[in-house]
């Protein structure tokens, strides 16, 4: 039979207990439970047992600004409901889909009989190869050089995360800039990788365009040696990038300044519909002869959201330097992750490998960026003839990518949520591949209310 038990000890626990936490006579024999005994084989177990938990000092976190829209839209039960909030794409029917090509490259794993051992640190080879000749051209002198480091990992925001652990050890007075706006997670990467940064101009909303000379300005004026992020193409949320002459003298200033291009490339083909015209931005840089480093994903391009696949790849100057970076890249994966996953990294293996399904492949991505192409083109269209103000909407056809930065205030945004039951972020930014033909004209009577009608 348990009985209570009371010794200086256990009293003086108590009071010091019921001192912090409340509740309770002062000699502290209610309101907090001291303890109980248990005699056990003729042994004596004491057991602490307290009103409160040791997590009491950890607040709740604010709700994820994308994932939040999501589950606000799922509880909305109007048929007009349309979330354009989440980069994922949806067939005209507005539905997720799989690319037949990832259907084929699975079904010929299992046709192989494929083990699931672990993968090495670095990941699959196989993957390695196709990743680095994809975003860089498979007869790219520094491929054949041996100066390229890649390492498979968690898709772009592991790549990202493993970057930004290797700049905060061995470039630590090292600040990366990064464009206002950006995509969300960018600044929670670096934050708890614990590298500084500062945003350089990149937005303009008078124009609802690129603010190139605010961009060059901000650059130009960063300490020598910084890490400069950049959007390989289809730039999250604005869906605006410079063009080849502007990503040319984006490359003299970052070369003066002994700079070091940092790539977030997660749209490649997926973007305009070619792999080589999406990588022009890397290419280019590359080719300048500058060190770089870049991330890549393969959510967009080949569906593979929830298999987090992707590649850290560090461009280095000699071969001898990309054995020393891939070196420490694999020491900061091991205690992070240890090793990724296999089975995306062998679909997209499988894909670039074969002839057949890479033609298959690109043919698909091009219907995808096709698709979102239309839905723009009906958006404009139906903006400018539905707004008698005379607005110019040409910046919708301006922008590339899933992604249309619409110009709306947050005040507009909710408006166009609580009125018109669209879903979208806060910052006016609309996914266009969460969009169809039949949805484009009301649609543009949201916007053009919300943009007129609201402060």
């Amino acid at each position: 039979m348990a009985s209570s038990v009371s010794t200086p000890a256990a009293s003086a626990l108590a009071a010091a207990r019921c001192k912090v936490f409340g509740g309770g006579r002062k000699d502290g024999s209610a309101g907090c439970r001291v303890g109980i005994a248990r005699k056990t084989l003729g042994r004596v177990a004491m057991a602490l047992a307290v009103d409160t938990s040791r997590f009491e000092g950890v607040p709740m976190a604010p709700p994820d600004p994308i994932l939040g829209v999501s589950e606000a839209f799922k509880a909305d039960t109007s048929d007009l409901k349309l979330n354009l909030g989440v980069g994922a794409y949806r067939t005209e029917e507005l539905q997720p889909s799989v690319l037949n090509v990832v259907k084929k490259a699975e079904n010929l794993m299992l046709e192989k009989g494929e083990f699931k051992e672990y993968l090495p640190i670095e990941g699959l080879a196989a993957f390695n190869k196709a990743t680095a000749d994809l975003l860089l051209g498979a007869d790219n002198p520094v491929i054949k050089q041996g100066r390229v480091a890649t390492l498979q990992s968690l898709s772009g925001t592991g790549s990202l995360r493993l970057a930004a652990a290797f700049i905060q050890r061995y470039f630590p007075d090292a600040k990366v800039l990064i464009s206002s706006p950006t995509w969300g997670n960018h600044k929670n990467i670096f934050n708890d990788a614990r590298v500084p940064w500062s945003e350089y101009r990149y937005y303009d909303p008078k124009t609802v365009g690129l603010d190139f000379e605010g961009m060059i300005a901000d650059i130009q004026a960063a300490p020598e040696g910084s890490f400069v992020l950049l959007h390989g193409c289809a730039h999250n949320p604005t869906g605006i990038d410079p063009t080849p002459q502007q990503w040319e003298r984006l490359a003299d200033v970052i070369q003066e300044k002994n700079h070091m291009p940092f790539f977030d490339v997660a749209y490649q083909g997926f973007a305009s519909g070619s792999l080589d015209e999406d990588a022009f931005s890397v290419r280019l840089f590359v080719e300048r002869g500058l060190e770089v480093f870049v991330a890549q994903s393969y959510s967009k391009n080949l569906g593979l959201y929830a298999e987090r696949i992707g590649a850290i790849n560090v461009i280095c100057s000699t071969p001898e330097v990309a054995d020393r970076v891939k070196s420490q890249l694999k020491r900061l994966a091991r205690p992070m992750y240890s090793n990724p996953p296999v089975h995306g990294a062998k679909i997209v293996a499988n894909v670039v490998g074969d002839p057949t399904m890479f033609s298959e492949w690109k043919e698909e991505m091009a219907q995808m960026a096709g698709r979102i192409k239309n839905v723009r083109q009906k958006l404009y269209d139906s903006l400018s003839a539905k707004d008698e103000s005379g607005k110019d909407w040409s910046f919708i056809l301006s922008q590339i990518g899933m992604f249309s930065y619409t110009g709306l205030n947050r005040n507009q945004s909710d408006n166009m949520t609580e009125k018109w039951h669209i879903y979208m972020t806060k910052d006016g930014r609309i996914s266009l591949a969460g969009l169809n033909l039949a949805k484009c004209e009301y649609l543009a009577d949201a916007i053009i209310d919300s943009f007129h009608n609201v402060n």
